[in-house]
């Protein structure tokens, strides 16, 4: 599968390096693709992956993580959101500091057929680059267009070593952000190590 991660830090160089370790070809859409900094995500003994510019690496991934610091999300999808309508887009980005943090209004908005989730959101990426805590498979929640993307998405997960608990639809964006706020609370306030993740036990029917 050809995958776009829009931004090269972090989140989307951990992800995006989990990915292409998988066997997927990933493109980092960057403003600079000749940027020192990117050497680091391009070199391996095992998976190669590539950087161009946001544009190239849109028009060629199926899949679109954005990746992209909270503030710069919104110009982003102005940008770029013809390019990107009608793909499988995944929300990764945090607009801390906004009444609403996640991108999803913004990608109904500009995005009104692609396949939209939010997820990579609410754990630091350590989480990310290294998915066992405790000896337990850490939980990533995520919501958004049922059907059948939201297998793809859940591969995605699987692929990054988490395990994918669908929440529901687009509206249960809000609710995914509010385990954001909890983890900032509990790293940020409460000095917690971002080596911090949330697990779903339960009893009886679900999957």
């Amino acid at each position: 599968m050809q995958i776009a991660v829009i931004g090269a830090g972090h989140i989307g160089g951990t992800i995006g390096r989990k990915w292409a370790a998988a066997g997927h070809e990933v493109v980092y859409g960057v403003r600079d693709p000749k940027s020192p900094k990117l050497e680091s995500l391009a070199i391996s003994p095992s998976y190669t992956v590539r950087a161009a510019s946001p544009a190239e690496a849109i028009s060629e991934g199926e899949v679109i993580l954005l990746a992209v610091p909270g503030s710069a999300v919104s110009q982003v999808i102005s940008d770029y959101g013809k390019a990107i309508d009608g793909k499988i887009i995944i929300d990764a980005t945090n607009r801390v500091g906004q009444p609403v943090m996640n991108a999803m209004g913004l990608l109904a908005e500009h995005t009104p057929s692609a396949a939209v989730y939010r997820a990579f959101s609410h754990l630091g990426w350590e989480n990310f680059q290294n998915p066992l805590l405790a000896g337990s498979q850490i939980d990533l929640f995520y919501c958004g267009t049922p059907g059948a993307s939201q297998a793809v998405v859940d591969g995605l997960i699987a692929e990054v070593g988490l395990r994918p608990v669908y929440c529901g639809g687009p509206e249960l964006a809000e609710s995914i952000d509010h385990l954001t706020r909890l983890w900032f609370a509990l790293v940020r306030d409460q000095g917690y190590s971002r080596r911090t993740a949330f697990k779903l036990i339960h009893e009886g029917a679900g999957t």
